[in-house]
């Protein structure tokens, strides 16, 4: 397929971005092996911190919260139990989230955060997650004292429902809590984008520019929202820093997931993990309290235990979940590819987000592998280059 027609970018917007220097490369390598060492740091405190509420903590917490306090009511314990220990939690991985979200972005000159702003933004992320848990929480505890034996299957469905709410309220109620977002006031693109939308099914509600440059120098772009809300969103660092056929590349992306229905195929593999995920929690936590009857007299002590099961299960799991969606990205490339028709603009687009994010363009295949829901960018340059020579 041709670049579409009314493309306005100068021969010199149209020229390819040269490759990363020896030296920005060797500056990617290190800030991705530090954000690598702190991925890996966050995932082993949240498993030791789980392990020593969940094993020891849990039950004279419990007790304690019941004799002390009065907490009789199995509901407002609970509630209690749940503040407590994810309070401490984001006590004692503080300093970790300081250095992983501020000073080492800092550093390689990627935030441009004020202390004070990025604290402010941090705390709102806590007061979002202690909202949101507690509902969960406690609704999980719900769905166990209705259903008993088979609770783990009406949670998957509850939990399917509820990412699909959450999916809904993302970028009309979520997002703006943390970035300013706006209408797009840009014909062109509009226009670039409706062209490129017609004959796929996809309804956008409309384009969006998010504020991101007084905070970051990187760049993202999503397809959000589900139904009404459904919309494209484009950081201002990318739609400043791109030309229109780079950002067309990049949308042409976004519609390759519509198109392949990796959304649906997401959430119903959501609802499948969920459901194994919950029926490990009850099968372990059975031979734990040496009795299945724990539904029926549940005990509030038994949170953390779920936590920690699901946790673990999760760590297990993404190795999976991560190469199911390294395919998904590898097929919304290559349609991006076959209907912009501009592997000139794809490479350089991809070329150039590298460079403002500072991504290793070629990580360890481990790391890929364990960790990495993205083809690394020298696989993703590789296989324009594959795809062009078919489509030539």
């Amino acid at each position: 397929m041709d670049a579409p027609a009314d493309s306005t970018s100068s021969p010199e917007d149209l020229a390819e971005v040269t490759p990363m220097t020896e030296e920005q490369l060797a500056e990617a390598k290190r800030y991705s092996g530090e954000e690598l060492k702190c991925n890996l740091a966050d995932k082993a405190v949240d498993l030791l911190f789980l392990s020593f509420v969940a094993l020891v903590l849990a039950r004279p917490l419990d007790h304690w919260l019941r004799e002390s306090f009065g907490l009789e009511n199995l509901w407002l314990r609970l509630a209690v139990m749940y503040l407590v220990v994810t309070c401490a939690h984001f006590c004692v991985s503080f300093p970790l989230s300081f250095y992983s979200g501020h000073v080492l972005e800092h550093k390689y000159g990627l935030s441009h955060q004020t202390f004070r702003a990025w604290f402010w933004r941090y705390a709102k992320g806590i007061v979002l997650t202690l909202t949101l848990g507690l509902l969960l929480t406690e609704g999980l505890y719900l769905v166990i004292f209705a259903t008993h034996d088979f609770w783990w299957l009406a949670a998957a469905a509850a939990f399917f429902v509820v990412s699909i709410l959450l999916g809904q309220l993302a970028p009309v109620l979520i997002f703006p809590l943390f970035y300013k977002i706006e209408p797009l006031d840009d014909d062109q693109i509009g226009k670039r984008m409706e062209k490129l939308a017609a004959g796929t099914g996809l309804s956008i509600e409309g384009v969006y520019r998010m504020q991101m440059s007084e905070e970051t120098a990187k760049a993202n772009a999503m397809l959000a929202g589900l139904g009404s809300t459904r919309r494209v969103i484009m950081s201002d660092t990318l739609l400043d820093g791109f030309t229109h056929d780079e950002i067309e590349v990049v949308f042409a992306h976004e519609i390759g997931h519509h198109v392949h229905h990796h959304l649906r195929s997401m959430l119903l593999m959501g609802l499948v993990f969920s459901a194994a995920g919950f029926f490990l929690c009850h099968w372990i936590i059975s031979g734990w309290l040496g009795s299945s009857d724990w539904t029926r007299e549940l005990h509030v002590y038994v949170w953390p235990m779920l936590m920690l099961i699901t946790t673990l299960f999760l760590f297990t799991l993404a190795p999976i979940q991560n190469a199911i969606s390294r395919h998904f990205e590898r097929q919304s490339d290559r349609y991006a590819l076959q209907r912009t028709g501009n592997r000139q603009a794809y490479r350089s687009a991809f070329t150039k987000l590298a460079k403002l994010n500072k991504d290793d363009p070629d990580p360890h295949p481990l790391e890929v592998f364990w960790l990495h829901s993205h083809p690394p960018i020298s696989k993703r340059l590789a296989m324009a280059d594959e795809v062009s020579a078919v489509l030539d």
